[in-house]
Order: structure tokens, then C-alpha cells, then sequence
């Protein structure tokens, strides 16, 4: 049986699978935005990512530190509250080089 916090790494994979799979068949940022449904799909799931992430016990966190918890939360912040002015290019190189880090992270959480 998982903890709450171990069910919650559970639901953050399920999200990062959820982006990853989104953002699979582009090969270019522009690419990436100009198809409208991906793109929102995809910033609406690291929304909730950095959501998700502040349900996590403080503990956990501190246990966990070599994850840059508030990192997560502050790029939602970016999202929710500049939907407008995202840069295709940094989400995209995010998406790229951050997200599959933080996979590798908490499947070592979670195997």
C-alpha cells in the first residue's frame, strides 16, 4: 500500500506519461505549437503537475530534495498566470531535457 505522498509520484508519472505522449510526435517547438490541442493539452497537464506537487508532505519533499520541487510549482505559475506570453522554445526544451530528469527521479521514488 502506497502513502499519500507515494500515491502522488504515482499520479505525477501519469502526468509526465500524459505530456510526454502529447509532445512525442513533434520534432520542433514551432511544430509543437502550432498544433493547438497538443500544446494546451500539454500546459494544462504541467498545470497540474505544479498542483499536484503542493499536495506533497513537506517531509517528503525535504527527503527528496535533489528534485527541484518548487521549480515544478513556479513553471505552473509561469503557465496559469502568462498563458499568453509561454515561449514555445522554453517549454518545448523543458519538455525535452527536464521532464524526462524528473521521470528518472521518482521512478527511483516509486520503481
Amino acid at each position: 500500500m502506497y502513502s499519500k505522498d507515494e500515491t502522488i509520484v504515482c499520479q505525477m508519472l501519469e502526468i509526465i506519461d500524459k505530456i510526454q505522449g502529447y509532445t512525442n510526435p513533434f520534432t520542433t517547438p514551432v511544430e509543437f505549437f502550432n498544433d493547438t490541442k497538443s500544446f494546451d493539452a500539454t500546459l494544462m497537464n504541467f498545470i497540474a503537475l505544479g498542483e499536484i506537487v503542493m499536495k506533497l508532505s513537506e517531509s517528503f519533499k525535504d527527503k527528496h530534495a535533489d528534485i527541484d520541487w518548487i521549480e515544478i510549482y513556479d513553471f505552473r505559475n509561469v503557465i496559469a498566470h502568462d498563458y499568453f506570453g509561454i515561449d514555445e522554445e522554453e517549454v518545448f526544451q523543458i519538455i525535452q531535457n527536464h521532464v524526462p530528469q524528473l521521470k528518472t527521479a521518482l521512478l527511483r521514488i516509486i520503481p
